[in-house]
């Protein structure tokens, strides 16, 4: 008999099994992936460690968070710089003074905010939509080439349709400065994220290929608690509808050559481009292997954002006010299972940054264990 099914074996999943297991209890970890590690899970390719769901670049303030993560795995110190591409154009982002100086030919700061202002006037009142929310914080020009296109492929709606809320701001910085997260610790685990898993999960029982929700009461049999980072909704068999998400789907490519972008993110904001973004992994650890030699291939993945149907991999949860009055509505089912946790950007609903998923999970094991 275990204390604790954890059934997911991410982030979340793979911490509560760790702290569980420090503090003697028998943990079980079940996945119906074939492998560890849930969407951070990174996979070796001709020396690359691919994101195989997306980029995911660690960056917290949080001192706690960022020495906990630290204790299972060496962080090298890649730092997000992003560039945008505006049909063959490119830009610095966040928007800072090379942004500006490309879009404007502006090369001082008062020049700069000069320009945004005089385009920021162009609406007047209250934002009704995500256009004139944009418009008002950044002006016109920004807006149209940095903001509208790449917008409206994530959300698969004009940028008219959209909420303002979902931009409540957007940094504008009046310096050379390419940080993109401007968090005080910031980094991708050397050696990639499957590694560090492995790290949290040493000494735990991992079965890969079950299926939670298909042996839900065999597997319940087997435990005295179950946390659960699955989609809540799925969890109560989608009995009040589902909760939306975006999706995201990619098309990879390993290319016999060094280098394809230089860099490891570019965004494609133009409408007409299908894909949102292309990642290139290996300038995630430098173009380098552990020995630090240079690689000679790479490996390249384009995003697409799409709409989630239900069989779909859920990433991004749609928090707007129907989805989020629902999920209101499957939480309070969940206070009802007295010996379930519910857990994680899916088994909470939530829009989650790892910094965040590591703070959640380390407060409940505070609480519970």
């Amino acid at each position: 008999m275990f204390d604790y099914l954890v059934v997911g074996s991410g982030l979340y999943g793979a911490i509560f099994a760790c702290e569980a297991n420090k503090k003697g209890k028998k943990v079980l970890v079940i996945d119906k992936r074939p492998n560890i590690g849930g969407n951070i899970y990174t996979e070796k390719i001709e020396g690359i460690n691919v994101h195989k769901y997306g980029a995911h670049i660690f960056h917290t303030n949080n001192k706690k968070v960022w020495e906990y993560v630290n204790e299972y795995a060496t962080f090298n110190r890649f730092t997000n710089s992003p560039v945008a591409n505006y049909k063959g154009e490119l830009f610095s982002l966040p928007f800072n003074m090379y942004t500006f100086n490309k879009m404007w030919g502006v090369v001082t700061p008062e020049e700069a905010m000069a320009k945004i202002e005089e385009q920021r006037k162009e609406i007047k009142g209250e934002p009704t939509n995500l256009e004139e929310q944009a418009i008002s914080l950044v002006g016109r020009d920004i807006y149209e080439k940095l903001i509208k296109g790449y917008t409206e492929k994530q959300w698969g709606r004009d940028c008219k349709d959209l909420p303002s809320f979902i931009i409540k701001r957007l940094p504008v910085r009046l310096t050379f400065d390419n940080n993109y997260f401007n968090a005080l610790y910031q980094g991708i685990p050397v050696g990639g994220y499957t590694k560090m898993i492995e790290n949290m999960l040493d000494g735990i029982e991992v079965r890969l290929n079950v299926d939670y929700l298909e042996n839900k009461e065999e597997l319940d049999k087997l435990a005295e608690k179950v946390v659960y980072t699955g989609p809540i909704d799925a969890y109560f068999d989608y009995k009040l509808g589902y909760l939306e998400y975006r999706s995201v789907r990619f098309e990879n490519e390993l290319l016999d050559k060094p280098n394809f972008q230089g860099n490891a993110a570019v965004n494609y904001t133009d409408r007409e481009t299908p894909w949102t973004r292309i990642i290139e992994h290996k300038w995630f650890e430098f173009g380098k292997d552990e020995e630090g030699n240079d690689l000679p291939k790479t490996y390249i993945s384009r995003e697409y954002s799409s709409e989630w149907k239900p069989g779909d991999e859920p990433y991004y949860p749609v928090n707007d006010e129907k989805n989020s009055n629902l999920y209101a509505e499957y939480k309070e089912l969940a206070e009802k299972e007295e010996n379930v946790i519910f857990g994680g950007r899916l088994g909470e609903y939530k829009y989650y940054d790892m910094d965040a998923t590591v703070a959640s999970v380390l407060n409940k094991c505070n609480e519970v264990l």
